[in-house]
């Protein structure tokens, strides 16, 4: 398995078009649709069934175990995980751990129909304890002592994303579907995406972000987010293959991981190809300018791939739209626990309905009554005022918490 880097000759190094620059790339070792939906039927509540553990020689593996939910995280799965991880660094007999999901998904993200049904029973406070235990997970695997293998076979979204990219191994295959969908829900990229998204090549991550758009396992590959590739056929091979190791050697696991691996190339029809035009398109510094420049591309190059991505901008919330540009843009700049902070806010104001319920209404014609004509408010990009945007990175209010990470005991990799 070997990490494409031909991405770097297929995107412009010019900006002068663009008020707003960004820093290279940043990449190293340990760097840390919606047309899938989930089944959110009853199903089994027993939380050791919902995350499982694997034992092994030395090491562990946990297994997020709600196929019929496509294993979307709940705040009690996410408590496991974290009290699970806390003891196996712990446990000097443990080398490295591993992550995977049960049936067609990795994991969808978080289980938004229980928070949607939370907000609407006014139990807000526990939506909060959702975001805040789901956030110090992330910032746990991004600071973990230990080597961490994630397999991302499937369904591989949102939240799902924030507990796994921070982790040393990614492993995609030819079945991973990779997205950050939230705006289409009235939400925002949140568990550390404004981290990982702003330090993709270009401005990969604002067009991944504002449109939702999803990647394959080779596109993960060539942009960074994931370190292998294997087929989906091999993976009972090259899990059987790291699960005897005794080691917690990184050079070791990698050699593990790469036996079965493949060499990989996105395709002609990739929007990695698309890159320059990315760049040209969503360097811009407001959601409307960058609307004006897919326009002006899309009449000037009669480009089906303009014309999509115009489309979604136009079905996403409008102030979703806005809150997610200025996260990104502002998470570039900032280190993991920052980029957490800032997002545990905006998350809170979200799910209290400060500014606008688009969270519950985007849920709602999503995910529960499926009509997919959420009315949106503010409606228009033009009512979203600079003030509402502001409010959603403010504080609630004085007595409420701001996110507590440990930050003093766990320095997180800049």
């Amino acid at each position: 398995m070997q990490s494409l880097k031909a991405l770097v000759g297929l995107r412009s190094r010019s900006r002068n078009s663009c008020s707003f620059q960004r820093p290279r790339f940043l990449s190293h070792h340990y760097q840390r649709p919606f047309s899938a939906q989930p089944n959110y039927t009853p199903q089994n509540d027993d939380l050791e069934d919902q995350v499982l553990v694997q034992g092994r020689a030395k090491s562990r593996a946990s297994i997020l175990n709600r196929p019929s939910a496509l294993n979307a995280l709940t705040t009690s799965m996410v408590a496991r995980l974290k009290r699970l991880y806390e003891s196996w660094e712990e446990n000097s007999n443990i080398g490295f751990v591993l992550m995977k999901g049960s049936g067609r998904a990795f994991c969808s993200g978080a289980d938004v129909v229980t928070l949607y049904q939370l907000i609407n029973d006014g139990n807000v406070e526990e939506c909060k304890k959702f975001f805040e235990t789901l956030y110090k997970f992330v910032y746990l695997q991004r600071t973990y002592l230990k080597p961490h293998v994630a397999i991302l076979d499937g369904i591989t979204m949102g939240g799902g994303a924030g507990i796994s990219l921070p982790g040393m191994f990614r492993v995609v295959t030819e079945k991973t579907v990779f997205a950050n969908p939230e705006t289409q829900m009235g939400f925002h990229p949140d568990a550390g995406a404004s981290y990982y998204l702003s330090r993709l090549p270009g401005y990969l991550g604002e067009y991944l972000a504002l449109t939702g758009d999803k990647l394959n396992g080779v596109e993960m590959i060539a942009c960074g987010l994931a370190t292998h590739y294997s087929l989906n056929a091999r993976l009972a091979w090259v899990e059987e293959r790291v699960g005897k190791l005794i080691t917690d050697e990184p050079s070791v696991i990698e050699t593990a991981l790469a036996q079965y691996g493949d060499l990989v190339y996105p395709d002609r029809g990739s929007v990695l190809h698309k890159i320059d035009t990315v760049d040209r398109c969503f360097c811009h510094d407001t959601v409307e300018e960058i609307i004006d420049a897919l326009e002006k591309e899309a009449a000037e190059s009669y480009d089906e791939w303009c014309k999509t991505a115009l489309k979604k901008l136009s079905e996403a919330s409008p102030l979703s739209l806005k809150i997610t540009l200025q996260s990104i843009r502002e998470g570039r700049f900032q280190t993991l626990d920052q980029c957490l902070a800032r997002e545990y806010r905006i998350s809170l104001n979200g799910v209290s309905k400060r500014v606008s319920n688009d969270f519950c209404e985007g849920v709602r014609a999503r995910l529960v009554d499926k009509d997919f004509a959420p009315k949106w408010d503010p409606p228009s990009l033009a009512d979203v005022s600079k003030d509402m945007v502001d409010c959603c990175f403010s504080r609630l209010d004085e007595f409420e918490p701001e996110l507590q990470l440990p930050t003093a005991l766990r320095e997180p990799h800049m």
